[in-house]
């Protein structure tokens, strides 16, 4: 499977990537986990709340405790696809999944009361938002370390 393949099937469902790399046991896994999480978090009724500008609704049943398993478990996935499918061979290659994952949690936290532009996001679009820069801040501080150890 090439790496692009990999991360594309892993946005789609964390688990069916590793499903067609035949690594069974862990898209199995990831595909327990993510339905679990996404049961327990009502996060399929948050999704389509949130899709129809219904932002109130969607917090109010966003069972956050479970929520915030979320974005570990699937950008988690999305490493593990494409390290399995021939990527992130390089030093810190993992830092940008591990700066979004930690950028789309705080995201998630902070969802129920974060406003930009006055427009209350909720807890699908500011965590979507928070992805760009938890992948820049992981880039940067990667080049930054791979900078000071060859000097």
């Amino acid at each position: 499977m090439k790496k692009t393949e990999a991360i594309m099937w892993s946005i789609a469902l964390p688990g069916f990537a590793q499903m067609l790399s035949k690594n069974y046991l862990k898209g199995v896994l990831f595909i327990f986990l993510e339905f679990l999480i996404n049961v327990q978090a009502n996060f399929n009724e948050i999704i389509m709340l949130s899709f129809l500008g219904e932002t109130q609704a969607a917090i109010e049943r966003a069972d956050f405790q479970w929520l915030l398993f979320y974005p570990c478990l699937y950008f988690f996935a999305m490493w593990d696809a494409y390290k399995d499918a021939g990527g992130g061979k390089g030093d810190y290659s993992f830092l940008p999944l591990v700066f979004a994952a930690f950028f789309v949690t705080v995201g998630t936290m902070y969802s129920p009361k974060v406003m930009i532009f006055g427009v209350l996001l909720g807890p699908v679009w500011l965590p979507i938002l928070s992805v760009i820069p938890g992948l820049l801040t992981g880039y940067i501080i990667r080049k930054t370390i791979l900078t000071v150890q060859a000097a």
